[in-house]
C-alpha cells in the first residue's frame, strides 16, 4: 500500500492524465466483458484496484477528473437481449481496501463524518464478499413478481422467469411486508462447476472459465428451462424498497430475512471495531479455500441503519460500507510487442501485447506501460525504477495484477532477454494521423498535436458522445461510431443527427443492416434530440468535467442559454461570470478554465453550435421540494460545525435544493458560521449577507 501512495504523489500532472485515460479506457472495457459478456478479462480483485488507483489519482488531481471517469459509474448497461427493469432503488457497488490500513482509514472516516469520538460505540457487520451476479427480488404481498440484475445500477435486466427456477429463491413468502425488494448474489458451487463444465465436455458444449462466469450465463439464458437445469444458488444480503422497515441495525435485518426463508451467510459477523473486523477477515480468509464456493474478500456495513441513513452515499458507493479485498497474484509471459494508442485528448499510452497468460483465473493478453520514462526503466523524476531495467519487445516479463495498475508489467528477466533485443524507441510521429508527437519540459506525457485532424482523438470524442452517460443513443455504440467515421458520415457530433437525411436510404440497404435496424437506430436517435443539459455538458468530453461536475454545473446555471452566456462572458477569465463559474463547489480555477477555454477555441465553438441547433436542451432545476426554505438558496459553511460534519452540512444543504458554495458573494443567501470563522464570515458582514449559527441553520432546515 505505501509504495502505491508513493508512486501516486510523484505522479505529475501530465503523468497524472494520462493515467486517467488509460484506466477509464480499460475498467470500460472490463466493465462490459463482465456485465454483458459474463466473461470478464480481469479478476475481481484486480478490476477494483484499477478502481482505487482511479480514485487515488482523482483525490490527488481533482481538478484531472475526466469526463467518463469510472467513479461515477456503476456495472454496465444492461444487454438489449432482455427488457428493462428500473430499479426503485439503485443498486450501487462497494468502494474497496486491500491493506488493513485501509479499513481502520475507513472506520475512522465513518466517524469523522458522523462526529463520533473513538470511544463511542460503533458495530459493523463483516461478512464474505461472494464472487457472483447481482441479482434483486421483488416481493409484493408474499409473491415474487419481478427479478432484475443489476445492470448499471439504475436499469437492470428481467430475468423474473429464471430466477423462478432457483431453489434458494422463495416464489412466495409469509408475513413479509407489503413490499419487499430483496436483494443478493447469484453463484455456483465449486462441485456444480466441475460437473457442468464435465457434462459440456461431453456433448461438445462450451465450457466456462470460472464458476462466476457459469452462474452468470445460466441466469441471463433466453430459455428458462436452460437456467432451470443449472444448479444455482443464491445469498441474500441486503434489501431495496420495503414498504416496512426490517429492523433497526444490518444484523437484525440480515436475520430477518433468514426467518423470512431466504438463505444467508453462516459466516457473516456483527463486530465491534477494527480489531474485531480484522480478525473476522483472517478467519474468513483462512477458510477461503474449504467454503465450496468463490469469495473474493470480506464486506463491512455500518451496523445501525440510521447511522447509514446519515452517512448516504456518494456518485456511486455507499459511505457505510467497503469491501475489503483479497490479493491477486503474479504470472510470466513474453511482450510481443508494444502498440500505442491515442485517447480523445492527444495522449499516447503504450500497451503491452502479451502471450495470453491465465493470472488468478483470468486470461490476460495485454498490459499498461504507462508512459516511454516507464518503459526506459525511471520515474517520473529520472530515478531508476525495476532497478533501471527497461521493457523491451520479445521481453519475459512478470504481469502483477493487485493493489497498483492493474494489470502491469512489474519486471523484466534480462536472463531470458535475446541477445539482438534492442531497446524501444518512443514514436516522434502519431502512429494514426502523422502529426508530431510533443512532450513538454516537466511532463511524462507524450502527445499528438494532430488534435482536429487525428482520426484516432475524433473518434474516442464521437465515442464519448454516445456513451452511457452521455447522450446514450440506443443502437449507436463504440463499433457503429468507427464504422461511421471511416465512412466519413459522422465526423462530429452534429452529423448523428442528420444522419437520417445524408445516408438513410444507404443505411437501409447497407449489408448487415436493413429497413429495420436502421429505423431502430433513426428512432434512438430521434428520442436524444432532448436532452437534459447536464448530459449535453458531460457528452462534449469537456476535460476535466466529469459527469458529476456536469450536473452541478448544469444545476448552477439551469439552462443552456444561460450556460453558454456565462462562458462568453468569461472569455478572459476575469470579471463576474468568471468568478461565479469558479465559485460553484467542486468545479475551481483548472476545470473553469477548461470550459471557458473549450468554448472559445473556433472549431469547437462552430460545432457546438452545430449540434445545439438540432437539439432540444432541457432546464435542470435543483431537485427541490415545495416545502423546501433553502430551495434554490445558496449556501456558505465556514469554520467549525459541532453537530454535524461540513460533509454532512454539505450534503443535507444539497439534498434540500440548495447550491454549496466555497466563497461569499453578493449573492449568496446564507452563511452558517461555527466557532473559528473568518474571512467568510466578515465579507458576509460586509456584503449584508444573513448569518446562521449552526442551531439557527438547523432550525430553519428543520
Amino acid at each position: 500500500m505505501a509504495r502505491t501512495q508513493r508512486a501516486v504523489e510523484d505522479l505529475t500532472p501530465a503523468r497524472a492524465k494520462a493515467e486517467l485515460e488509460m484506466l477509464a479506457r480499460e475498467i470500460a472495457a472490463a466493465d462490459l466483458a463482465y456485465h454483458q459478456g459474463d466473461a470478464p478479462v480481469m479478476d475481481d480483485a484486480s478490476y477494483d484496484a484499477l478502481k482505487r488507483r482511479n480514485a487515488e489519482i482523482e483525490a490527488r488531481f481533482p481538478e484531472l477528473k475526466r469526463a467518463d471517469s469510472p467513479s461515477d459509474r456503476v456495472g454496465a448497461a444492461p444487454s438489449e437481449a432482455f427488457s428493462k427493469i428500473k430499479h426503485k432503488v439503485r443498486m450501487l457497488s462497494l468502494a474497496n481496501g486491500f491493506e488493513h490500513e485501509d479499513i481502520a482509514d475507513f472506520v475512522s472516516g465513518v466517524r469523522r463524518f458522523l462526529n463520533l469520538g473513538s470511544q463511542d460505540p460503533l458495530a459493523f457487520t463483516a461478512e464474505p464478499k461472494i464472487d457472483g451476479l447481482s441479482l434483486s427480488l421483488r416481493y409484493e404481498n408474499g409473491r415474487l413478481v419481478q427479478a432484475a440484475t443489476r445492470g448499471d445500477g439504475e436499469t437492470g435486466e428481467n430475468v423474473t422467469a429464471n430466477a423462478r427456477t432457483i431453489d434458494d429463491i422463495p416464489v412466495e413468502i409469509e408475513s413479509a411486508p407489503e413490499v419487499l425488494e430483496v436483494r443478493g448474489e447469484v453463484y455456483m458451487s465449486h462441485a456444480d462447476f466441475a460437473a457442468i463444465n464435465a457434462r459440456q465436455q461431453e456433448v461438445g458444449g462450451k465450457t466456462f472459465a470460472n464458476p462466476r462466469n457459469a452462474a452468470a450465463g445460466s441466469l441471463r439464458q433466453l430459455d428458462a428451462k436452460v437456467t432451470a437445469s443449472r444448479p444455482l444458488k443464491f445469498f441474500a444480503y441486503a434489501w431495496g424498497e420495503t414498504s416496512a422497515p426490517l429492523s433497526d441495525t444490518q444484523s437484525g435485518a440480515i436475520e430477518r430475512l433468514s426467518e423470512l426463508g431466504f438463505v444467508t451467510n453462516a459466516l457473516m459477523k456483527r463486530c465491534d471495531g477494527v480489531d474485531d473486523m480484522l480478525a473476522h477477515y483472517g478467519a474468513i480468509e483462512a477458510q477461503r479455500a474449504d467454503l465450496g464456493y468463490d469469495i473474493d474478500g470480506v464486506v463491512y456495513k455500518v451496523d445501525r441503519l440510521d447511522l447509514q441513513g446519515r452517512l448516504g452515499f456518494r456518485s456511486s458507493t455507499p459511505r457505510w460500507a467497503i469491501a475489503h479485498k483479497f490479493s491477486a497474484e503474479r504470472a510470466t509471459t513474453r511482450l510481443e510487442a508494444i502498440e500505442i494508442q491515442v485517447g480523445r485528448t492527444g495522449a499516447l499510452s503504450p500497451v503491452a501485447r502479451l502471450t495470453p497468460v491465465t493470472v488468478g483465473g483470468v486470461v490476460v493478453s495485454n498490459a499498461t506501460l504507462h508512459n516511454a520514462d516507464y518503459i526506459a526503466g525511471r520515474d517520473s523524476k529520472g530515478n531508476p525504477i525495476r532497478e533501471g531495467r527497461d521493457i523491451r519487445e520479445g521481453d519475459w516479463v512478470t504481469v502483477y495484477r493487485a493493489g497498483d495498475v492493474i494489470p502491469k508489467i512489474e519486471d523484466v528477466d534480462l536472463s531470458r532477454r535475446s541477445e539482438d533485443s534492442k531497446p524501444y524507441i518512443f514514436p516522434e510521429k502519431c502512429p494514426y494521423c502523422g502529426s508530431d508527437v510533443v512532450r513538454e519540459p516537466g511532463e511524462a506525457v507524450h502527445y499528438c498535436t494532430g488534435d482536429l485532424i487525428c482520426p484516432a482523438q475524433a473518434v474516442e470524442k464521437l465515442r464519448h458522445f454516445v456513451s452511457r452517460n452521455a447522450f446514450d443513443i440506443e443502437g449507436l455504440g463504440s463499433k457503429q461510431v468507427e464504422a461511421f467515421f471511416s465512412e466519413g458520415w459522422i465526423m462530429e457530433p452534429a452529423d448523428i443527427f442528420t444522419l437520417e437525411t445524408r445516408h438513410g436510404d444507404e443505411l437501409r440497404k447497407r449489408e448487415g443492416w436493413g429497413a429495420k435496424s436502421a429505423g431502430n437506430l433513426f428512432r434512438g436517435i430521434e428520442e436524444r434530440r432532448t436532452i437534459p443539459l447536464n448530459r449535453l455538458i458531460f457528452g462534449l468530453g469537456i476535460r476535466h468535467v466529469g459527469e458529476t461536475a456536469a450536473r452541478l454545473i448544469a444545476r448552477s446555471y439551469g439552462s443552456w442559454a444561460a450556460f453558454a452566456e456565462a462562458m462568453e462572458a468569461a472569455r478572459e477569465h476575469e470579471g463576474d461570470a468568471w468568478q461565479a463559474l469558479n465559485d460553484i463547489d467542486g468545479v475551481g480555477p483548472v476545470m473553469a478554465g477548461s470550459l471557458v477555454d473549450f468554448f472559445h477555441e473556433q472549431a469547437n465553438r462552430a460545432a457546438i453550435e452545430r449540434l445545439v441547433a438540432e437539439l432540444d436542451v432541457e432546464d435542470v432545476e435543483a431537485p427541490a421540494t415545495a416545502d423546501s426554505p433553502v430551495a434554490g438558496k445558496t449556501v456558505v459553511f465556514t469554520g467549525t460545525l459541532e453537530k454535524m460534519t461540513r460533509a454532512e452540512a454539505k450534503a443535507r444543504a444539497e439534498s434540500l435544493g440548495a447550491k454549496v458554495s466555497g466563497s461569499v458573494s453578493a449573492k449568496t443567501d446564507y452563511v452558517v458560521a461555527g466557532p473559528g470563522a473568518g474571512s467568510k464570515e466578515k465579507k458576509a458582514r460586509e456584503l449584508g449577507v444573513t448569518l446562521l449559527n449552526e442551531d439557527e441553520w438547523l432550525e430553519l432546515i428543520g
